[in-house]
């Protein structure tokens, strides 16, 4: 079954990390890449960063660059994005994907989605 389940999310201040996980565990094949999106309230849905399996290649939006790191599992058919020096801006809906590899890590690129997981940053 192709489903993908996010975890991890919450609320942080500003400055402070999460962690957040994506389970897949119907995508065995190293054709899929992974990637993570967010979308904020009144706001397209952007992409954050993508992996490929096969080859661990990734890309990053510019604004998170430095500061979020996408990592996987693929014994565990798992993904992670380490956020660190969370901002404001950072606020959003986190959602995971895969797609048949990437080349924009753009939303147009990724077939299957993940429920998302809230991620608020505030004092």
């Amino acid at each position: 079954q192709l489903q993908l389940v996010e975890s991890g999310g919450g609320l942080v201040q500003p400055g402070g990390s999460l962690r957040l996980s994506c389970a897949a565990p119907g995508f065995t094949s190293d054709v899929y890449a992974l990637g993570w999106f967010r979308q904020a309230p009144g706001k397209e849905r952007e992409g954050v960063s993508c992996i490929n399996k096969r080859d661990g290649d990734t890309k990053y939006l510019d604004s998170v660059k430095g500061r979020f790191t996408i990592s996987r599992d693929n014994a565990k058919n798992t993904v992670y994005l380490q956020m660190n020096n969370l901002k404001p801006e950072d606020t959003g809906r986190y959602f995971c994907a895969a797609a048949f590899g990437f080349y924009y890590c753009s939303v147009y690129e990724f077939n299957y989605w993940g429920q998302g997981t809230q991620v608020t940053v505030s004092s």
